[in-house]
């Protein structure tokens, strides 16, 4: 008796690929946050001024989280970010103004501050087999506590000027649409490049009229971002640091064998064990990039600041984290994007700017933030069940 012949599985039979609601949520939200404090605020927090410093201290925590976020992949966590940032902004501080030696030595012996922390932090939790919460909880309180030992409480001020490039700069108005440019073409690139590979393997892809929406929707807020940017001063320098880490990030995820083993590991360690994949190796290898990124932020808040404390970037490892989590990283691992984590970044930064405009109380600035972060989490446990 003859059977009936099935249909080969293709992309173009499977079953369409539904939206990434949580990125479009994300957006309109801060869609939503602009609007309310602009009201609020009469007008005055949507001003070119206002939103270019806005962007500029959001530096700071996008940073930490472009470290953070691929721990997080991983199933792990990293609160020593914050202490590792401020220790590193010491070091350059204390070798510069206090032992007056060159800036270049003082960043590489920064960096590597950094890196160390880091390995020390996936020594342990690879190796030892110590909860990261704890290890990392334990650098956490052990580098802000040698800095303040190091530095007897006091501030370290002034930074280098050569440091004021980053800190308070701004690109020449030519270079910064060049830029724009660049930036536009990047996310298209990846995007589309994306999609080629998906079908190349079989994979359900969006359709076409989604996937051209998306592009003209980048395109629109790149250049509405440009826009603003160019009738204050500019685009801050400050941001060529996080496109820069961005773009090798993103790479990094997409195309390359290390970062896929950090999604394949975050979403089943146990079956990549069985693969023959060094897990251990990776996470020890991810921590040190934390602690790497770390650095780069704490060197860029001194800059940006003017000064060195142990007691700067207080709780600033949370902001990271919530960055990362608003912008879809999923805590169990296994689920995150470099650019949701961006996103994030600048939620957070926009309400602790808005509320500030509003001299809000500290309390109220954290009550707030916490709120968001529940709900953030909560949504993406509800997209999961269903």
């Amino acid at each position: 008796m003859a059977g009936k012949i099935a249909k080969p599985h293709t992309a173009d039979s499977a079953a369409k690929p539904k939206p990434d609601l949580h990125r479009y949520m994300m957006i309109i939200a801060l869609a939503v946050i602009w609007i309310v404090f602009t009201a609020l605020t009469n007008g005055t927090y949507f001003t070119p001024r206002n939103l270019t410093n806005l962007f500029r201290q959001a530096v700071f925590t996008a940073i930490l989280a472009t470290g953070i976020i691929s721990v997080i992949l991983l199933g792990y966590i990293d609160l020593s970010v914050a202490s590792t940032a401020v220790l590193a902004g010491g070091v350059v501080g204390i070798m510069t103004t206090g032992g007056g030696l060159p800036l270049w030595l003082a960043i590489i012996c920064a960096l590597a501050c950094g890196v160390l922390v880091g390995l020390w932090n996936g020594f342990w939790i690879a190796y030892q087999n110590v909860p990261a919460f704890i290890a990392t909880m334990a650098s956490m309180l052990v580098v802000r506590a040698m800095l303040l030992g190091i530095t007897s409480g006091v501030t370290i001020s002034p930074m280098p000027d050569a440091l004021k490039v980053i800190g308070f700069d701004f690109l020449p108005a030519p270079i910064g649409y060049a830029l724009a440019v660049i930036a536009a073409a990047t996310a298209l690139f990846f995007q589309w490049n994306d999609r080629k590979k998906k079908q190349a393997l079989g994979l359900p892809v969006k359709p076409v009229g989604q996937e051209i929406a998306r592009s003209v929707i980048t395109v629109a807020i790149i250049a509405a971002f440009m826009a603003v940017m160019a009738q204050y001063r500019g685009i801050p320098n400050a941001l060529i640091i996080i496109i820069v880490l961005s773009v090798v990030f993103l790479y990094i995820q997409n195309s390359t064998v290390f970062g896929r083993r950090i999604y394949a590991i975050g979403g089943n360690s146990k079956a990549c064990q069985l693969a023959g994949i060094n897990i251990r190796r990776t996470t020890l290898a991810v921590y040190a990039i934390s602690g790497l990124l770390a650095a780069v932020a704490g060197i860029f808040l001194s800059a940006r600041l003017n000064s060195a404390s142990s007691t700067l970037a207080d709780g600033a490892e949370m902001d990271a984290i919530a960055a990362c989590v608003i912008g879809g990283t999923s805590m169990a691992g296994g689920i995150g994007t470099i650019g949701g984590a961006m996103i994030g970044a600048v939620v957070i930064q926009s309400i602790q700017t808005g509320m500030n405009v509003l001299n809000t109380p500290s309390f109220w600035q954290n009550i707030v933030k916490g709120l968001v972060l529940l709900v953030a989490v909560w949504f993406d446990i509800s997209r999961k069940k269903k």
